[in-house]
């Protein structure tokens, strides 16, 4: 198509700008060391069969209260308003819990939508990390480490496997959270910048406004113009390539940012989808409609082939103000059915492993700030909940167990490296062989460790 916007003729200066420092330097954090002739998003077989292809996680910021939500306590309602074991007095859970479906799961009635979704659930209520505080955990749930930057899952996932969909990032997260760890939550570290997710929006913003910025469109050239600079770009990287494998990120990047100019405003129009289905997922203006936005676009990326979608909801540290959960919940919670439901009427949920977690929950006890209690919980590392759905988890499962108030886990632990081996497991990836040498050491998700948790596969 003939392009007759009017173009100022480009200096000697200007044209080396946009081709090596504009669209070429687009991808210069890529040179990574990772010998590959073909394209490093190219799919690739895993380990062995695996039950999911594609992974959904629901990061919960702040480390949502287990007691409000998916833990039921009856002791810990029994006793509430009697002296806890630490600062403060034991905190009678805020709601009521029921049972629902077939399983019999306990859930709050902060959660009367995903309540619905209860058989489609893997409950974890003994779940561990090594950390309380916010710095660590967060870095720890990402990345598996947080004394030095790692990749994230995501990258771990996207380098094991690769993409199914050539004309998209392999890697999207929506709304990440402007805190602790940064964009090390969804980078690639060592691995080639390739591996890293494609932001949408930030946290703060409405993810209605957000998109991403036409890469072919900078520096004031034509499409045209654009389209040769890239030529020429990648012409002197593949002169590159034959001295040395590692500019192989560079050359995929600038490839898909090229592709992708199509597809992901395509991927991203949710006025495609009909009535019903943003109705289904709060897509109406009330206090779901932008986490439900969230969710609806993680699931049109996972359907045309995403492998790795993260979305966030924030403000869940509640050491304070925890009466004002419910009001929370209410903005996940229909989203979050939804989710589930659609995934399943696609038939998608089967093979999508869906995740949700905090870097964290809460103590059984009021929160203590200042010498005076509040109507709010403190961070509790020891024994807080998460839960799977879909790919290959066993549907309808509660696992683990906490003490009768919930300070710490007595059976079924699920150590943070042990869901992130089993997550791996069921993507068809042996968390001890996905590797990646760097600095003369090989590297893994898991470090040194992690065990698959087998009672939790279907």
């Amino acid at each position: 198509m003939a392009n007759n916007t009017p173009q100022t003729p480009l200096s000697r200066r200007q044209w080396l700008q946009a081709t090596a420092g504009g669209l070429g330097g687009l991808a210069l954090t890529g040179l990574a060391p990772r010998s590959s002739a073909a394209g490093l998003l190219s799919p690739k077989a895993p380990h062995f069969a695996p039950k999911a292809k594609r992974v959904i996680f629901l990061f919960i910021n702040g480390g949502p209260s287990q007691f409000e939500s998916f833990d039921h306590k009856p002791e810990l309602k029994a006793n509430g308003g009697r002296k806890g074991v630490k600062k403060g007095t034991l905190l009678a859970p805020l709601y009521e819990f029921a049972q629902y479906g077939e399983s019999g799961m306990w859930i709050s009635e902060a959660f009367p939508h995903l309540a619905q979704q209860a058989d489609s659930l893997c409950m974890l209520n003994g779940m561990t990390a090594p950390s309380r505080a916010h710095p660590i955990a967060i870095p720890m749930l990402h990345t598996g480490e947080f004394q030095f930057v790692r990749p994230s899952f995501g990258a771990w996932v996207l380098y094991g496997l690769g993409t199914e969909n050539q004309n998209l990032p392999g890697f999207f997260t929506i709304k990440p959270t402007r805190t602790f760890g940064g964009p090390a939550n969804y980078g690639s570290a060592f691995l080639p910048s390739t591996f890293q997710a494609t932001r949408l929006g930030w946290d703060g913003q409405p993810v209605k406004n957000a998109s991403i910025r036409n890469l072919s469109a900078s520096h004031g050239l034509s499409s045209s113009a654009a389209l040769s600079a890239l030529e020429l770009a990648q012409k002197m990287n593949q002169r590159l390539l034959n001295q040395t494998p590692d500019v192989q990120g560079v050359i995929d990047s600038l490839t898909l940012s090229e592709q992708m100019q199509d597809t992901v405003p395509e991927v991203m129009d949710i006025s495609r989808e009909s009535k019903d289905t943003l109705a289904m997922y709060g897509i109406d203006g009330g206090p779901a409609d932008d986490f439900g936005r969230q969710c609806l676009l993680a699931r049109r990326l996972t359907e045309s082939g995403v492998r790795f979608v993260e979305v966030s909801s924030s403000g869940w540290d509640h050491h304070s103000g925890l009466d004002k959960f419910k009001d929370k919940a209410q903005q996940i919670d229909k989203p979050i059915a939804a989710l589930l439901a659609d995934l399943k009427r696609r038939g998608l949920l089967e093979d999508t492993l869906v995740l949700w977690s905090g870097e964290f929950g809460r103590e059984p006890e009021t929160q203590v700030l200042e010498g005076k209690e509040t109507l709010g919980r403190d961070h509790n590392a020891t024994g807080y909940t998460a839960w799977l759905a879909g790919g290959g988890c066993r549907a309808g499962l509660t696992h683990g167990l906490t003490d009768e108030f919930g300070y710490k886990t007595v059976e079924g632990e699920v150590h943070l490296h042990d869901l992130h081996a089993t997550m791996l497991h069921l993507l068809g990836l042996d968390h001890t062989k996905l590797v990646f040498r760097y600095g003369g050491r090989d590297f893994r998700l898991t470090n040194i460790h992690g065990n698959v948790v087998h009672e939790i596969i279907g």
